[in-house]
């Protein structure tokens, strides 16, 4: 006869059962950053611009895309090189960014999943 799954177990005030707990502090701090930076929507969409861009993009474009002025257009993209998603390069006076090429299997997964447009 199968056996019944188990329901919660009885709870007696001021008393707790140990539950496994697997998650390595190290990558629940540094996944918790990702996610963080890119809890913010234009964080999240100039990550998505990125990823499909064929080329590193201008500052410059993503203050006339999104309507906002340098710096905080340069403070979100501080916010992503700090978390290691994206990297810059100076030509000129002008700074051009790209999606890190040497992403994580598990960070890549995140965006693969987060940037997915809905069916």
């Amino acid at each position: 006869m199968p056996r019944a799954a188990a329901g919660p177990a009885a709870r007696r005030r001021g008393t707790s059962r140990e539950i496994p707990v697997h998650a390595d502090p190290a990558w629940a701090d540094s996944t918790a950053e990702v996610l963080r930076a890119l809890a913010d929507r234009t964080r999240l969409s100039m990550i998505a611009a990125l990823r499909s861009s064929e080329q590193p993009v201008c500052i410059c474009d993503f203050t006339v895309a999104y309507g906002l002025s340098q710096p905080t257009i340069s403070h979100h993209m501080s916010k992503l090189r700090a978390v290691g998603l994206v990297e810059s390069r100076k030509q000129g006076i002008w700074i051009y960014y790209s999606l890190r090429t040497n992403l994580t299997p598990s960070v890549e997964r995140l965006l693969e999943a987060v940037l997915r447009p809905d069916s």
